[in-house]
């Protein structure tokens, strides 16, 4: 059964446009954001920054043009932000970041850092998930997920088919198969394109991390509760752990 959530129609795409355009004029950067979105531009990974695809506490992220004219996301992570320190959990006990100074600035480059390491191995086991291409300090560079230039949205804001959850249940699956939990997965970090794509990595922890087991079930009943299948939960992660 489908999961009903919302009657809202997608914006047209001039209108999407205008309304995000204006948001961005509205924007500040702060000193590091700039400098390194100036060694993109350098770079030629990108030529413009388009517009806001979302708006968050810990970052934003937005729609930008590369020199072939297709798009990217990028997502930068607030530096002045005390957030950070609330989720300090995953980073400490992940074993690929030991030796992180715990001041804003560098919670968020660790943060920028790990959502890039967690999506390259999500492509590595061909997950849906978008491909990163690059990192530097805040500011991550990724697949643009979404047609005409119009992003995906997140699957609570629209009706999804019921087979998305067998989809989705899969690739979570297959994530814990290879040591790996998303460790924030709910229907707002799942894009509803032609099939489910699981996005905002920054918190994925791999196996040795202590509350490894404690994020998978917080996933899974997450997704269940969304598509309302709650009394499903302990089967789920069984067949999950199972071999």
């Amino acid at each position: 059964m489908a999961r009903k959530v919302s009657k809202k129609k997608k914006p047209s795409k001039d209108d999407y446009l205008l309304k995000e355009r204006e948001k961005l004029e509205d924007l500040v950067f702060d000193k590091y954001t700039l400098k390194t979105l100036a060694r993109l531009l350098a770079k030629n990974i990108i030529t413009k920054i388009d517009c806001p695809i979302s708006t968050g506490k810990e970052a934003n992220v937005y729609r930008a043009t590369k020199p072939d004219g297709k798009f990217v996301a990028i997502k930068i992570y607030r530096i002045e932000t005390t957030r950070f320190f609330r989720k300090i959990c995953y980073i400490e006990g992940d074993p690929r970041f030991v030796k992180i100074k715990k001041d804003r600035k560098n919670l968020a480059f660790a943060f920028t850092k790990k959502e890039f390491k967690n999506l390259t191995l999500c492509r590595k086991y061909k997950l849906n998930t978008p491909k990163p291409i690059f990192f530097e300090r805040n500011v991550l560079v990724m697949e643009f997920l979404g047609e005409k230039g119009i992003p995906y949205p997140p699957m609570y804001k629209i009706d999804v088919p019921g087979s998305f959850l067998d989809i989705i249940l899969k690739q979570v699956k297959k994530m814990y198969s290879h040591g790996l939990v998303h460790s924030d997965l709910s229907a707002y970090n799942i894009l509803a394109g032609k099939k489910p794509y699981l996005i905002d990595f920054a918190q994925g922890v791999v196996s040795e991390h202590p509350r490894f087991e404690q994020f998978l079930e917080r996933d899974v009943g997450n997704v269940l509760h969304f598509f309302r299948k709650d009394d499903e939960k302990e089967k789920v992660l069984k067949w999950i752990r199972e071999k």
